[in-house]
């Protein structure tokens, strides 16, 4: 028998009602759901239902994600990147997932570590980014930046944002960022106000290995997906590189250009004829 998870956003009636429809819904095709709660192990499920906004599968990912559960993220607002099924195409996602049809894309996660004094005390795996930034009233930040043991740069900023192609159209695409495909293997480095106008943005090798050190670091503090932090200090080191496991999600029925033209705002449909390259 199969057993799918059901996660919902904290105090969300919506997402509650949503999850005791799916609930039934399931039960009438034999399928075992269980909550969190009732969860001793949460790899022994075959798919976590995630009902809520990306906030909240992105908290689903540091739980079971990183066992190699499945997730489907279900909406329960606006269209988000990662919950990006609406409650009007749930049922047609889970009738694909009971006949086998649907289609997993793996998503790569980075791991960072964060060293004081030679001795490691702070580590979190992210599917978005790790930002280093500053308290709102702290001083510009100095963050000398290597990568793979060669220096890079000291980015002279209010922070950076250490992304994967997953997390390019999170906070690395509100600091000016590329937008990247979610399927790619790549860290993008966004320096947040640089003091220096040509620190750009850096898209790196997705087995590249950084470093950056803080250099007048008071009131800097390093958080993991927006939702866990920790305070750094002068001195600390922060060693950021892919991690062993990819997240695994149920993709979407609309495909990443349609989330990203919805999202973003961009044009409708297409026009009534092709472009050629005699158009160009």
């Amino acid at each position: 028998m199969k057993r799918v998870l059901i996660m919902t956003k904290a105090q969300h009636a919506g997402a509650d009602r949503a999850a005791s429809s799916i609930a039934a819904w399931l039960a009438e095709r034999r399928v075992e759901v269980v909550r969190p709660s009732a969860v001793a192990d949460p790899s022994a499920v075959d798919l976590a239902v995630v009902l809520g906004g990306d906030g909240t599968l992105l908290g689903a990912a540091r739980e079971v994600g990183a066992r190699g559960v499945p997730i489907l993220g279900v909406n329960m607002g606006g269209l988000g990147f990662l919950t990006a099924v609406g409650l009007d195409r749930m049922y047609e996602v889970l009738d694909h997932w009971l006949a086998g049809e649907h289609r997993v894309q793996e998503r790569m996660t980075l791991e960072g570590r964060v060293f004081r004094d030679g001795r490691e005390v702070s580590q979190g795996v992210v599917l978005n980014d790790l930002v280093i930034n500053k308290a709102a009233l702290a001083r510009i930040l100095d963050l000398p930046t290597f990568i793979d043991g060669r220096f890079l740069t000291t980015f002279r900023a209010d922070g950076l944002i250490i992304s994967t192609p997953t997390g390019s159209t999170a906070y690395n695409l509100a600091a000016g960022g590329p937008i990247l495909v979610p399927g790619l293997q790549a860290i993008v480095l966004a320096p947040i106000c640089p003091f220096t106008l040509t620190n750009r943005p850096l898209v790196l090798d997705h087995e590249a290995r950084i470093e950056v050190r803080l250099e007048r670091g008071t009131d800097a503090h390093l958080t993991y997906d927006g939702q866990v932090g920790f305070e750094l200090a002068d001195g600390d080191r922060v060693e950021i590189g892919r991690a062993a496991r990819p997240i695994r999600l149920v993709e979407s029925p609309l495909g990443y250009f349609e989330i990203l033209r919805t999202k973003l705002g961009w044009g409708g449909a297409a026009g009534g004829r092709t472009r050629s390259s005699q158009d160009v």
